[in-house]
């Protein structure tokens, strides 16, 4: 694959090691690092300057965190998506990246298969979050925060039992190909599903789809 061809990477993490592992696990086909920064403001510099494809921004670092450079980086309507990147199982963190625009949430200790197939799915415009994480949050969210009728009232249509299977393998962050195998469906089957049930839901990616479904109580 052509430098043209691969991925453009920036990483953003104020963490020697950190960026070195990084660096080890994206020497991979397909995936070329354009630079590093150190400090939100470096990110954002940068970004300006190179457009990547795709940012892993660390949460946590000096000077400027990645929170503010990602809110930054969207409000001057810069091309690249933005992968957090945290080792805080923190609620508020993954609220507040999600509203303000992030493509991608994982956790440092992702295996490098999961991470290169996050960058892949960002890249190509499908939002990825980390959905054990995902999971745990919302789950805990809803025990302190019930969501609201609005929420509620939002969903559209029912979803038919069929559809139901679907999400609620999509919740557990199945592909549309191990959505398939699970089911015995085709998989431009599955793919009409997950049109069918984001028009239902009301939202516009699988992430949404899957807070929405836990938020609300239709997935367990």
């Amino acid at each position: 694959m052509s430098a043209v061809d691969s991925i453009s990477i920036l990483i953003a993490d104020d963490h020697p090691m950190v960026r070195s592992g990084l660096r080890s696990m994206l020497n991979a086909p397909g995936f070329r690092i354009l630079g590093e920064a150190r400090t939100g403001q470096e990110a954002i510099d940068m970004a300006t300057k190179m457009h990547p494809d795709v940012i892993l921004m660390d949460i946590r670092m000096p000077h400027m965190d990645g929170i503010v450079a990602l809110e930054t980086i969207r409000k001057a309507r810069l091309r690249s998506r933005v992968i957090m990147m945290t080792s805080y199982q923190s609620t508020s963190y993954l609220l507040r990246a999600l509203a303000l625009g992030a493509s991608g949430y994982i956790l440092k200790s992702i295996p490098q298969q999961d991470l290169l197939s996050t960058i892949k799915d960002v890249a190509a415009g499908t939002n990825r979050v980390d959905h054990r994480f995902l999971q745990n949050v919302l789950r805990e969210l809803n025990k302190t925060s019930p969501p609201s009728a609005e929420i509620v009232s939002d969903i559209i249509e029912p979803l038919t039992d069929r559809e139901m299977d679907v999400l609620r393998l999509l919740v557990e962050g199945l592909t549309n190909q191990a959505i398939a195998n699970m089911l015995d469906l085709r998989i431009s089957t599955v793919k009409s599903h997950v049109e069918t049930i984001l028009g239902k839901l009301n939202v516009s990616d699988r992430t949404q789809a899957a807070v929405k479904a836990i938020r609300v109580g239709i997935v367990k």
